[in-house]
């Protein structure tokens, strides 16, 4: 064991037996190989006793149910919760990468994580910003190949990880999470083919641009504020979900605001001319 890991993450998981096991994570040499260790072990780590005591708090005071889990039947929620091991991360702790063998699903409850793919030559695409409630790593899972993307957070992230034996287990024995699971299949699905239709159709990285904005607005759930949306992401961020780069970005946003399509207060964007902007689509 390398002379200097530092705690990563805390969590906590409910055994088959019914023993509750608080875990602390360790990051020894990669972030894609957390160690997960017994709470004890973890204490006479030296330097680690307080930080890892005050994870551990952490982990058995704040663990609410996913809210993607809420809708099950008790049988099933009870069953989740007798395989599901949540996690803590900071932000920009990467869950998995493309080409990776599958280690399991991640249900994430709170924070977002961005999906992407990179080519060899280095130049990466976001395909999507997942957003609480949703699933990352099904079709992996099920199918037993290699994650398509690279998932790393943006935010700190609450996310509840289920094996692949116990998630496809699940799905064998209870119906309603199998139908649950095929939605979330459908939805990247329908995810891809959105951003296929916005890369390749699209005749320039204004319409782009638009799409993309008109798609935020689109998912807002501010209902008293709809004209409006929180820009979170960087323009280098966003000029790698429309296949662009940092500089356009920031040029056609000063052009938008020049032509009075939107308008920019410090982090939050309000949509003035939606129509103008959907002028812009031309697929």
């Amino acid at each position: 064991m390398p002379n200097a890991p530092h705690l990563l993450r805390g969590g906590q998981r409910d055994t088959a037996d019914g023993v509750c096991q608080t875990c602390v994570f360790l990051q020894l040499a990669s972030p894609l190989t957390p160690l997960r260790i017994g709470l004890p072990v973890a204490l006479k780590i030296r330097g680690l006793d307080m930080l890892a005591a005050r994870t551990a708090k952490v982990a058995m005071n704040a663990a609410p149910e996913p809210a993607i889990f809420r809708d099950f039947s008790p049988a099933l929620r009870n069953a989740l919760e007798s395989v599901q091991c949540i996690t803590y991360y900071p932000a920009d702790a990467v869950l998995f990468v493309e080409s990776q063998p599958s280690r399991g699903v991640f249900f994430l409850s709170r924070g977002r994580i961005k999906l992407s793919v990179c080519s060899r030559d280095g130049k990466t695409l976001i395909l999507r910003v997942a957003q609480p409630g949703e699933a990352l790593g099904v079709g992996a899972a099920v199918c037993g190949r290699t994650y398509e993307a690279t998932a790393k957070t943006l935010e700190p992230c609450e996310i509840s990880f289920i094996r692949p034996s116990d998630l496809i287990r699940l799905m064998s024995q209870y119906k309603e999470f199998a139908l649950c699971m095929t939605q979330h299949l459908s939805y990247e699905y329908n995810s891809t083919c959105r951003e296929i239709r916005s890369l390749m159709l699209s005749e320039s990285a204004s319409e782009r641009l638009a799409r993309l904005l008109v798609g935020w607005l689109d998912s807002n759930g501010d209902t008293k504020h709809r004209d409006q949306m929180k820009l979170t992401l960087t323009h280098e961020e966003i000029g790698q979900m429309i296949g662009t780069s940092r500089e356009t970005v920031t040029r056609l946003l000063t052009e938008f605001r020049k032509k009075q399509f939107v308008q920019r207060h410090g982090s939050t964007i309000v949509v003035r001319n939606r129509g103008a902007l959907e002028s812009l689509f031309t697929a």
